[in-house]
């Protein structure tokens, strides 16, 4: 058996070596090849331990025509990317799920508009198998960035009709959440209900607010107020709801952070949570809901597992199982009631 020197690099050869079987056995186990019994396929696996082989990425990128990598792409400037968790369990989710598919993730994000040819120019350039693409706004050209790079692709979120081609998703029941949590203010017997909105060219956002009119049809556009998603837009929101509607006594803020915002300004103007104003946030992000006082009501929707589902569309877009274009998934939302409402 041939001998390692030491300090080199482990070879395909010395695996086969060491596990007893041909280098053809061995270079299919290494790339994931078909046809290898179960026996061998372990023989080998433990070989490229012992040895501590590590594959010659652009030899096995000729054999299985396949990177083992895949772009991330937020369409969100970076200040936002690490200020709102909302982005981390779901990049959490993703990391996790490739990493068990032996995966590298290559994180991507979009500052403006000024972006979309770099990020062309890299997924044109065979860097990656795929892309996972979230927080798509209507308004942008992003998806069709994506659709020009002829990679299979999967996106977080439900896409605005007629923005592209058509493309896998993977979103939550933003409109039956919004309701559920809307009618649960409406059985507490709430009358001047207000919503706190996201952005209005995202579709999670529209959504929500229709879920919100789904309920309170005949609403008073004054208890509408437009955030875009962050903290400081709640409580901006939450001060212009209180001078043009001081009646006010319910908000639905669309996402935590924004509820969070809202709270912030309620404790300022003296007011009351829930006794006089009851807050229902919709995201369900511990890392809000624990700082929140009194704890949040919202609506969880499970983000790190939609990351996780992203992943796995994706994944059978790459291996070509199931139907060419994988049916898009909605994941359930439930209303978790605390101390806020």
């Amino acid at each position: 058996m041939p001998e390692q020197t030491t300090g080199s690099r482990p070879t395909l050869e010395a695996v086969a070596a060491h596990a007893g079987v041909s280098r053809a056995t061995a270079s299919r186990v290494v790339n994931g090849g078909a046809g290898v019994r179960p026996p061998l396929v372990e023989k080998v696996r433990r070989a490229i331990d012992e040895l501590g082989y590590v594959p010659n990425h652009a030899a096995r990128t000729l054999v299985t025509r396949r990177n083992g990598a895949v772009a991330v792409i937020i369409a969100e400037p970076e200040f936002r990317i690490f200020s709102d968790p909302f982005f981390e369990q779901q990049v959490r989710g993703i990391s996790r799920e490739l990493t068990a598919h032996d995966t590298q993730l290559v994180l991507l994000w979009v500052e403006g508009p000024g972006d979309h040819e770099r990020i062309a120019r890299y997924l044109g350039g065979g860097h990656v198998d795929g892309a996972l693409a979230f927080s798509l706004h209507n308004d942008d050209s992003l998806s069709a960035v994506i659709a020009g790079a002829r990679i299979p692709a999967v996106f977080g979120g439900r896409p605005a009709p007629g923005t592209g081609p058509t493309v896998p998703f993977v979103d939550c029941d933003n409109r039956g959440g919004a309701r559920e949590a809307v009618r649960h203010l409406v059985g507490l017997g709430r009358r001047a209900i207000a919503h706190i909105s996201g952005p209005g060219d995202q579709t999670s956002a529209l959504d929500r607010i229709l879920g919100y009119r789904d309920i309170l049809v005949d609403a008073d556009p004054a208890l509408l107020c437009r955030g875009d998603f962050t903290e400081e837009s709640g409580v901006r929101a939450m001060a212009e709801l209180l001078d043009r509607r001081p009646d006010v006594d319910a908000v639905f803020a669309a996402n935590d952070l924004m509820a969070s915002g809202a709270l912030r300004t309620l404790r300022e103007r003296g007011v009351r949570v829930p006794q006089d104003v009851a807050v229902v946030g919709f995201d369900d992000m511990q890392s809000v809901v624990r700082s929140t006082s009194p704890s949040l009501t919202t609506v969880h929707q499970d983000i790190e597992g939609m990351g996780r589902l992203m992943v796995r569309l994706l994944v059978r877009l790459l291996e070509g199982t199931g139907p060419e274009v994988p049916a898009s998934v909605i994941t359930p939302t439930s209303l978790v009631l605390r101390d806020s409402a």
